[in-house]
């Protein structure tokens, strides 16, 4: 094994270790804010405006998240990739570990869930910025022709995550009473994110740099104002990057974070129906990530996106009468073929974004168009969703949401160009990509 093939799996490990970790700390707020701290932080409330306010909570992460990737992206671009990743996973770690400890509203009244809400706005600085860093080490080392799959491990984090977080929240609920659960059993998976942050930590630290980075730093090539620049010199692909992402989100935070809401509020099952049926399908994500990144290298980004942006807009009409049949082996199903449409779009989802803006401004532009989305997509999903079924009571309303989110994504697939076969070495002027509808 060559010594650059090395560092690239060792780059690549790193980022999967280090993004699993983050989404761990992530996906551990999320599934509490639906499972315990409506009753912890919001007793005073109603049901379901406690779980509505605990919800929003949740929503200031994915406010943070763009401002954290501007100020992480612009070191990222100025000092290098590398000492960025290691500051956002300690700002992450630090920031779940402190959840992990926080007293309730009955032992500090109102101050618990404005402390609470304040955590998870550090929560969404620190993954606003790790994004960009981990996709973007693994997009600029090794064989340019699987830039794809390369990039697409710091997407497995995501699945990765997820089962890590729910999987110890779903023992713990099994194995404790509902009273030792929510007085302290919810707590060890936030403490925990203590520990584990030294693995990522260790792993991250023997690294190299990005040769594309390093390359652009000996030319002395550095942008001043990363983030202006971006806004000057590369608007279509901010634009692209945005819309891009927006339906994928709405689509994940409907089938992961809804559907729990939805199974337990309105049809009355165990919380183990939805957990479980999730964590199937994002177990088999943890394969199908990486598959979607390299069909991607072989039959070009968009294509790959596109196919699983038609095949989210058609299952969501599916998925909820699936739910409804109350069936563990229908539910399953619902989540595990929504979570496959899913991977065939976030799978080149990295590499798309990454690769729509030059070396010196990636960072910056690739957080920004990444994170910003996520404002109007992911922060907002359940939210939306949780209120259309309220006025409605049909989830027809709520499978149309995802359906027109699902369609400013294929907008923003279709204003873009394909971006496999770009030299990330040259200067944003020399390149030729390829432009038109799904070219």
């Amino acid at each position: 094994m060559s010594g650059s093939t090395q560092q690239t799996r060792r780059v690549i490990l790193a980022s999967l270790i280090g993004t699993s970790l983050e989404w761990y700390d992530f996906f551990l707020y999320t599934t509490a804010a639906t499972l315990v701290f409506p009753a912890l932080f919001f007793p005073s409330l109603d049901p379901f405006t406690a779980t509505l306010a605990s919800l929003t909570t949740n929503a200031v992460a994915f406010v943070a998240r763009p401002l954290g990737g501007v100020v992480f992206g612009h070191f990222g671009d100025r000092v290098g990739r590398k000492t960025v990743l290691v500051v956002t996973l300690l700002v992450m770690g630090i920031s779940t570990f402190l959840i992990g400890v926080l007293p309730g509203y009955a032992a500090v009244g109102v101050m618990a869930p404005i402390l609470l809400a304040v955590l998870r706005f550090v929560q969404g600085l620190g993954l606003g910025g790790e994004w960009g860093g981990a996709v973007i080490m693994s997009l600029e080392h090794g064989d340019g022709r699987r830039r794809g799959f390369n990039a697409s491990w710091p997407q497995v984090g995501v699945p990765a995550g997820y089962v890590l977080a729910t999987g110890l929240l779903t023992i713990l609920s099994f194995t404790l009473s509902d009273a030792a659960f929510l007085s302290w059993g919810w707590r060890v998976p936030f403490l925990l994110s203590g520990a584990l942050v030294f693995v990522g930590l260790w792993v991250r630290l023997r690294i190299t740099e990005s040769p594309l980075f390093a390359e652009v730093e000996q030319r002395g090539a550095k942008a001043k104002m990363p983030l202006v620049e971006v806004l000057r010199t590369h608007p279509r692909a901010l634009l692209s990057a945005f819309t891009a992402r927006i339906g994928v989100d709405v689509a994940f935070y409907t089938f992961t974070a809804y559907i729990i809401v939805y199974i337990t509020g309105e049809l009355d099952l165990p919380r183990s129906y939805a957990l479980n049926a999730v964590l199937i399908g994002s177990a088999l994500q943890l394969a199908l990530i990486p598959l979607a990144g390299a069909l991607s290298d072989r039959y070009g980004r968009r294509p790959v996106y596109f196919a699983g942006v038609v095949a989210a807009a058609v299952w969501v009409f599916a998925f909820f009468p699936l739910l409804d049949t109350k069936s563990f082996p229908l539910i399953a199903l619902a989540a595990v073929v929504a979570l496959i449409t899913h991977a065939a779009m976030y799978g080149p989802q990295a590499a798309f974004i990454a690769e729509l803006f030059s070396t010196r401004l990636r960072y910056s532009g690739a957080s920004m168009g990444y994170q910003v989305a996520g404002i109007v997509g992911g922060a907002v999903a359940p939210i939306i969703a949780l209120q259309l079924f309220q006025t409605y009571q049909s989830t027809i309303a709520v499978s149309i949401y995802v359906v027109i989110a699902l369609a400013v994504t294929a907008l923003g697939l279709a204003i873009a160009p394909e971006t496999r076969d770009l030299d990330l070495a040259e200067p944003p002027r020399a390149r030729t990509p390829q432009v038109g509808p799904f070219a």
